[in-house]
């Protein structure tokens, strides 16, 4: 299988529970032998968060560092009303949104509400990835989920970490049933580390063992290409 060349989930210290900064995160993408490195903090929502200019002014930060390609993003909250956290002023400055939904800043609505507000996020022109979908705490129908993705042109994360994890909620099982939705309706995923450390950034051997063993189309994947990363979320 091919290699993973970008890690589009990654976050930092102003994440507020991460522990690395952006250069010692890009670093450490130097290191793995990335060609790209996607900064996705946590929205405002999440409690002890950056604040909204934090993400407005990602400008500031060089588009390469230590040779490798900077994307400006954010992991987003969806509420319950299916809006998002971060304000639309902010969106339009950032390369990606990535949307998801966590506990912290969200109540499980049960399968259809919680995957009509994922569906609602997705139609926003910034929402290119939704993250962990696998969550099992928030039941997802996967089916309409998978179908709203390719429709909107958006990629599912394959979540290194969660797969790892053993307190996640029948992470395995979801994640097959939507891989498998993705290959049967041929819908795009990618493979983040949601890196929460340095040591973590670009970290997908689990998630990449589960691929192969699945027989996963590599076509399907968007971010074993930098050229067909930069193409999905229109960088220019």
């Amino acid at each position: 299988m091919k290699n993973i060349v970008v890690d589009i989930h990654t976050h930092t210290i102003a994440s507020g529970h991460a522990y690395g900064t952006i250069r010692e995160n890009a670093l450490a993408a130097q290191e793995k032998g990335l060609l790209g490195l996607g900064i996705s903090d946590h929205a405002p929502g999440i409690p002890n968060v950056a604040k909204p200019n934090h993400f407005s002014n990602l400008r500031a930060v060089p588009r390469q560092l230590y040779g490798v390609n900077i994307y400006y993003g954010v992991e987003n909250n969806v509420l319950n009303d299916g809006t998002m956290t971060l304000p639309e002023n902010i969106l339009e400055r950032l390369d990606y949104n990535i949307v998801g939904i966590h506990g912290l800043c969200y109540e499980d609505q049960g399968m259809d509400r919680n995957t009509d507000n994922l569906i609602t996020c997705m139609k926003h022109p910034k929402t290119f990835f939704i993250s962990h979908p696998d969550d099992g705490g928030f039941p997802l129908d996967y089916e309409r989920l998978v179908l709203a993705a390719k429709e909107y042109g958006v990629a599912l994360e394959l979540n290194d970490a969660h797969i790892r994890n053993p307190r996640m909620k029948n992470t395995l099982e979801n994640v097959r049933t939507y891989l498998e939705l993705c290959m049967k309706h041929h819908a795009n995923i990618f493979v983040g580390s949601d890196a929460h450390d340095p040591s973590r950034v670009g970290c997908f051997d689990s998630a990449i063992a589960l691929l192969e063993e699945m027989g996963f189309d590599e076509d399907l994947i968007i971010n074993n290409s930098l050229d067909k990363f930069e193409e999905f979320i229109h960088f220019k």
